[in-house]
């Protein structure tokens, strides 16, 4: 049987990608989960020509359409990412992806509940990180979800259901 493939977040898988040098190796996602698919790794930051350490970002403005700044000079990086973004969605379709795994909390990569500021850095709303926002509106029936949700057993249940439905109706 071939192994369906799913996009992640880099950094889930261990990879030494994150603001700070780090990871946030997730042992279900590799270990248990990682036997049946094939994963396609992604850092939107590092892929965008963004180093490793850098320096922490968030976002700004307003949750309908929020900026992806960093904190400490205001360096406004929402183009960049969103050109970045476009281009990996071509990248992906390509690859076959049948969903997406996001770093919940991540400016970039957050699929819901990002917190967003306004201009005097207080919290203003939440929503999507800037790449997880045009990935969702790019392949919008794919399967997604984030690492924190599917520590929950029916949460990952349901995705994984819909992963391999998904797959199914793919190679049909």
């Amino acid at each position: 049987m071939e192994k369906i493939k799913l996009g992640i977040s880099s950094c889930l898988l261990g990879e030494k990608v994150r603001y700070d040098g780090g990871h946030k190796l997730d042992r279900f996602l590799t270990d248990t989960l990682g036997k049946y698919v094939e994963y396609v790794s992604v850092c939107p930051e590092v892929e965008c020509g963004l180093g490793v350490p850098r320096k922490p970002m968030r976002l700004e403005g307003s949750p309908a359409a929020p900026r992806l700044i960093v904190t400490e000079t205001g360096e406004d990086l929402t183009q960049r990412m969103a050109d970045f973004a476009r281009k990996k969605m071509v990248q992906l379709e390509k690859e076959g992806v049948c969903g997406f795994i996001f770093k919940s909390n991540s400016p970039s990569c957050g699929k819901e509940g990002v917190d967003i500021y306004n201009e005097n850095a207080l919290p203003a709303g939440t929503g999507a990180g800037i790449f997880a926002g045009i990935f969702v509106k790019h392949f919008p029936l794919l399967p997604v979800e984030d690492e924190e949700h599917l520590h929950d057993p029916g949460l990952r249940e349901n995705f994984m259901e819909k992963i391999f439905a998904f797959a199914k109706s793919c190679t049909k």
